[in-house]
This record gives structure tokens, sequence and C-alpha cells, in this order.
């Protein structure tokens, strides 16, 4: 009597591969978040997404390759809403503020994937790489237009890292319960991003910031 034929294993299709590949990547940003990259581990990982220990290892070689490619993955998403704004029409400036403080708030786990965490050898991860100078390209880019329209006056590139920092500072104290309800976030961020924007337009009070 022969024995009868074992079925076969089903292979995983390719849209099953990145759907587990997606779902790790969407528990390890929780862990990172809640855990930090010191406190995050694969085991950790596996345990909490409810498969083996050795699963993850399918998919990312290490930990600092899941953490680039969650990062990765933010930066992504955080372009998206950025570039989704409209290219034209005179509020333009200010709907790029509204779109990147909408995420920030809407996603503060992602927001300080991106920020909050400093990989040595960034450029070993070619796609965090083109992600996060994508999402840079988004957050400066319409800077040069109003340098451009005489709007603003200086380096484009300063110009764009000065409002990036300002926004961010903000950004940062509200995720953090550090700003009173009084006057509020929204007129803490309008003052903080006017002031600099007032300093950089055509005539403007940047020589008393700073050296003369």
């Amino acid at each position: 009597m022969t024995d009868a034929p074992r079925p076969k294993t089903r292979a995983r299709s390719a849209h099953d591969r990145e759907a587990a590949r997606d779902r790790l990547c969407q528990v390890a940003a929780g862990l990172f978040a809640e855990h930090g990259a010191e406190g995050f581990s694969m085991r950790r990982l596996a345990e909490a997404a409810g498969c083996s220990a050795m699963a993850p290892y399918r998919y990312f070689p290490d930990k600092d390759s899941l953490l680039a490619a969650v990062r990765a993955e933010a930066f992504d998403r955080f372009a998206d809403a950025l570039e989704g704004v409209k290219k034209e029409g005179r509020r333009r400036a200010s709907d790029i503020g509204e779109a990147y403080v909408r995420f920030a708030l809407d996603n503060p786990q992602a927001y300080k994937l991106m920020f909050d965490v400093s990989q040595p050898d960034e450029a070993r991860f070619p796609d965090l790489v083109r992600a996060s100078s994508r999402a840079g390209a988004g957050m400066t880019g319409y800077v040069r237009e109003l340098v451009d329209a005489g709007v603003l006056a200086g380096d484009p590139d300063l110009i764009g890292y000065a409002l990036w920092a300002a926004i961010h500072g903000v950004i940062v104290l509200a995720l953090a319960g550090k700003l009173p309800d009084e006057p509020g976030f929204e007129a803490i961020r309008l003052a903080t991003v006017g002031a600099v924007m007032r300093g950089f337009r055509p005539g403007g009070g940047r020589s008393m910031i700073g050296p003369a």
C-alpha cells in the first residue's frame, strides 16, 4: 500500500509577501516610537506581530534595515501630503504649511520616527535617502517659488531651513504638551512662521537677527 501524497504547501504570492512585510513595518513603527531604537529588538517585533522569531529576518537582515524601511515609508507618506497641495494659487505657501502641520499632528508616531531618530551611515539605505530627499524637496521647494516671485529675498535653502526649524519647533512643543491653551497652538504657529517670513521679505529686518 503506497502512502498518500502529501498536500503541497502553497507558495506565498508576491502580494502575500508584500502584505506581511507591510504588517511588520506597521508593528515595528509602533515599537520604535514606544521604546526607541535602543529598546527595540527583532524578537520583540515577532512577539508583537504574532509570528515566529525568524519571520522578520525573511524581509529584513537586521534592526537597522527595518528601521530604515519604516522611516522611508513615513517620509514617503509625508511627501505625498506635501505634494498633494495644488501647484498654483495665492495660498500655496500657507497650504503647504497647513499640510505639514496636519500630517505631523495626525501622525505623531511617523513624525517622530522621521526627525527624532538618527541612524548612522544612512547612505547605506538608498530608499531612505531617496524618501528623505523627496520630503525635503517638498518642505523647501515652494520657498524657491516665493524667492523667484520676489515675495521673499535671500538664499532659498537658508530660508527653507529657517522656516522648517520654526514650524518643527512649535510642533515638537505641541506634541510634548508644552504649549498653553491660550493663545494656543495655531496662534503660536502663525506668529512664529509669520515672524520668519517678515524677516525674509525684501527690505525686511534680517540684520536685527545675528551678525549685521
